[in-house]
């Protein structure tokens, strides 16, 4: 079913239908795919380019990957991190990367790297849900 949908300050904007949690889910596998299915190339390159860069640098500096089921709340919020850079995450555990115990003092900058950049491919994810949807222009 298709529906107006209301942008603030330009009246009606063209009508969304189709599945609009695409952006969302292909966003989370993919950083950036959810922006370039709406062809803002721009945007997804940027997005691509960043996450996987942060996610790749955290594990050259032998950062670690999270577990789920540790028991552990800390270790808990850091799988939800690292579980947010989607097909990244799973390629890192299929790869048995970032599992090492912690030897040299930048592997703790690593893992942060690692869990930012999934937190950052969530948000982006959900901002190319937004501009689905019409709340963002």
């Amino acid at each position: 079913m298709a529906s107006k949908v209301q942008v603030p300050g330009k009246g009606e904007a063209e009508p969304r239908s189709g599945f609009v949690f695409l952006p969302l889910i292909a966003g989370w596998l993919v950083p950036g795919a959810g922006h370039a299915l709406q062809k803002r190339w721009g945007r997804a390159a940027l997005l691509f380019l960043s996450i996987t860069s942060m996610f790749s640098l955290g594990l050259m500096m032998q950062g670690k990957l999270y577990m789920p089921n540790t028991g552990d709340v800390l270790d808990m919020l850091g799988f939800a991190g690292d579980f947010g850079a989607g097909l990244l995450y799973v390629a890192g555990r299929a790869l048995d990367l970032g599992h090492g115990a912690v030897q040299v003092a930048t592997a703790d900058y690593g893992t942060k790297f690692i869990v930012v950049s999934g937190l950052l491919n969530v948000i982006s994810a959900v901002d190319a849900h937004n501009i689905r949807v019409g709340r963002k222009p």
